[in-house]
């Protein structure tokens, strides 16, 4: 649910934090909602008359991308039985992966030097484009491409939607938004793979690529004469190349290391050290200095959301074979097991948008991820005979709530912490974190698992200590981010 979590950037104006400067063209009645808000909506919420057309238009793109997410998840293994590339299956996730990495950076410094329009747009006609190349695809390699043209449109969008929220909702709005970002994730999740595999059965998986690029132009025309108000805002002299070219060698490195994973032989060992080389010093440069070592403030908060993101879905991706092998329960149940978490999710992201709350968001985030690190554990017992399975569902509907508190309020605080004009580089940065959390903690899970005989012999039956330390190290690295909140506020 990474991408339900869009907002970033403050404006001077507010004083603590960062986005838009308001210039000349604030006048009354404006509704340049980058600046203080005019005295005639004072009171308005998202959904009043000055943010109404951008908040549907905005909620629909981040619903759209919701649904993509969870469709194209569920038509992608008969896409790659169908074009005979099921040896090729896991590129076609690497590959939107590696591209949106690369893209997140390029947005940043485009919507730091010329505002958010131009790469939200470019982004949203990549994404559009990749998924008519999917969807026609006649061979793996092509569907493959496709999906790399998506996820440099991901990547745009993501970035450049962080922006237009600092720059188009004034701060006491912003916790309003993000929740509702969030909530824009629940009915896609669930209605998207049901309307998929419909889709996909009776007409043909091709068109669940190819019948999403014409919902994007309804939300396009809605929210594009409010995009055009927007403020222009301070504005970075240039691009920064460096932070591009960094960018690009951390895709690489991505790429190089999840193509390693797919080959057990030794000779793996070259293209995991080429990417090691040259994804870690890339990424120390990528992130705000400090995040490693947790230092106070913004560098803690980039920290805090790899961790979260890593740690949940580390457990996430094993739960489903724990359910299928261990219980006995079929695919269909055991995905369900975990869609209370979405709607508790949304709950929880509600919760800290509300104003009262506003003083304690560190607290709740500090709660949000004992709630997470407590039902990793309790998904561990699962196991045990005697326990009903149910416990899973129970469990991630109070890791969801808990993952509500702490992704939704660290994007607020990402507002508060940012400085004027980079915005869009600490939105980049944030993004990447997500991504680089997920793929580290997913890999050590994968790694503990193979180690203690999952998989071992070609079987999917795994001893239940695998899944067990599997479970209790993502609940560790849950406790390390709890750990990592009592640094959110910075020194005064």
């Amino acid at each position: 649910m990474t991408a339900a979590e869009s907002a970033d950037a403050l404006t001077a104006a507010e004083s603590i934090t960062t986005g838009s400067v308001p210039t000349k063209s604030t006048t009354a009645g404006s509704t340049n909602a980058g600046s203080a808000d005019p005295a005639p909506d004072a009171e308005q919420g998202v959904l009043g008359r000055a943010y109404r057309a951008l908040t549907f238009g905005i909620i629909s793109v981040v619903s759209l991308i919701a649904f993509e997410a969870s469709a194209v998840n569920t038509a992608m293994p008969v896409a790659a039985r169908a074009l005979d590339g099921v040896g090729l299956y896991a590129f076609s996730f690497s590959a939107f992966f590696t591209a949106s990495l690369f893209a997140m950076t390029l947005s940043g410094e485009w919507c730091d030097r010329a505002g958010p329009l131009a790469p939200l747009f470019t982004g949203i006609a990549a994404f559009g484009t990749g998924l008519v190349v999917a969807g026609s695809a006649q061979r793996m390699w092509m569907f493959v491409a496709g999906r790399g043209i998506q996820g440099i449109g991901g990547g745009l969008v993501l970035v450049a939607l962080y922006v237009v929220v600092g720059r188009a909702y004034p701060e006491r709005l912003r916790p309003s938004i993000v929740a509702a970002f969030s909530a824009a994730w629940v009915v896609p999740v669930i209605v998207g793979p049901l309307l998929a595999g419909t889709v996909t059965e009776h007409l043909g998986w091709r068109w669940v690529f190819l019948s999403i690029p014409v919902l994007i132009l309804l939300p396009l025309a809605v929210m594009l004469p409010a995009l055009r108000a927007l403020p222009a805002g301070e504005r970075a002299p240039a691009m920064d190349r460096r932070r591009i070219l960094l960018a690009l060698a951390v895709a690489a490195g991505a790429g190089l290391l999840q193509y390693a994973g797919q080959d057990l032989r030794w000779v793996a060992l070259v293209p995991a050290a080429a990417g090691l080389t040259l994804l870690a010093p890339a990424v120390l440069r990528l992130l705000p200095r400090g995040t490693l070592r947790a230092a106070r403030g913004l560098p803690s908060v980039v920290l805090l959301r790899g961790i979260a993101a890593g740690a949940f879905l580390g457990t996430e991706s094993f739960v489903p074979l724990m359910l299928v092998t261990e219980r006995g329960m079929s695919a269909t149940m055991a995905g369900l097991s975990l869609t209370g978490g979405g709607l508790t999710w949304a709950l929880g992201s509600y919760t800290q948008s509300r104003p009262r709350l506003e003083p304690h968001r560190e607290r709740l985030m500090t709660l949000g991820m004992l709630l997470v690190a407590t039902a990793v554990a309790l998904v561990s017992t699962a196991l045990i005979d005697g326990v009903p399975a149910w416990i899973v569902a129970a469990s991630w509907i109070i890791g969801g709530y808990g993952m509500g508190l702490t992704i939704s309020g660290g994007s607020v605080l990402l507002l508060k912490l940012s400085r004027p004009g980079e915005e869009g580089a600490d939105a980049a940065s944030l993004q990447i974190s997500d991504a680089l959390g997920n793929i580290t903690l997913v890999g050590i899970g994968g790694v503990l698992f193979a180690a203690l005989g999952g998989g071992a012999g070609g079987e999917v039956a795994a001893p239940h200590a695998a899944f067990v330390v599997v479970f209790l190290t993502m609940a560790a690295a849950a406790l390390v981010g709890a750990y990592v909140t009592t640094r959110l506020r910075p020194r005064t």
